[in-house]
């Protein structure tokens, strides 16, 4: 039986004296989706950047491939096949499409293949990588942070409401893209969303944060999973 691709155990974290996580305890088998929704606030991005190693952990534990990683650093979440596309579009704006794809790769030569997939993907970016990143509608960068981090070719990608504010299609072709990840790499997937149908339609699991602590977990082929998660997002 092999470990699983991340592990927690009572974490807690948060800003300084301010903590935000409480007791936290989630699982994620490898090659499993798992969403995790709740209301702004609850603590979906401070868990994030918690295991990124962004915060630190003032409590519990974490493991990683079935190895502690509790004290990892965000270089060496990264070198231990971990990617964070953020909430925030955090590209470089004056840089290029292809500079902001090349800071994934710790190789030059790895460029070509790499971006010849994310091509597939993405074909908008084929003929445009001279073009500056802040020049980009809303949708394109949300892609283009996607793209950069399937540049890594991740084991555990870790995805901050990265279809908010997107039109449907946009938001089908994303859908599509973890998909394949999925499919061809067993990429394990930890997602922070608000759109509901979008997190059933990629996670075969799903979990409620509340005040920094789990409340509510379920299958998302579970009779009426969708209206049970509305429920803790709307009281």
């Amino acid at each position: 039986m092999t470990n699983p691709a991340l592990q927690l155990s009572g974490i807690a974290s948060g800003y300084q004296s301010a903590l935000v996580l409480r007791d936290l305890s989630l699982s994620i088998e490898q090659g499993a989706a798992l969403a995790l929704l709740g209301k702004n606030g609850m603590g979906k991005t401070t868990l994030l950047k918690t295991i990124m190693g962004y915060l630190p952990k003032v409590g519990g534990q974490m493991q990683l491939f079935g190895r502690p990683a509790s004290r990892l650093k965000p270089e060496q979440m990264a070198r231990a096949g971990v990617a964070y596309a953020a909430q925030e579009r955090a590209l470089f704006a004056e840089m290029s499409i292809r500079d902001n794809l090349r800071l994934a790769l710790a190789d030059e030569r790895d460029f070509a293949e790499r971006f010849a997939e994310i091509c597939t993907l993405f074909p908008r970016f084929d003929e445009r990588l001279k073009q500056k990143a802040g020049t980009l509608s809303g949708g394109e960068q949300k892609m283009l942070l996607l793209a950069r981090a399937l540049m890594q070719r991740p084991r555990l990608l870790l995805l901050d409401e990265i279809s908010e504010g997107l039109q449907p299609s946009v938001i089908e072709q994303l859908a599509a893209a973890l998909a394949f990840e999925r499919q061809q790499r067993g990429t394990t997937l930890l997602v922070v969303e608000q759109n509901v149908g979008f997190a059933l339609s990629v996670c075969e699991r799903w979990q409620i944060l509340s005040r920094g602590q789990s409340v509510a977990a379920g299958k998302s082929t579970d009779t009426g999973a969708a209206q049970q998660i509305l429920h803790h997002l709307t009281v």
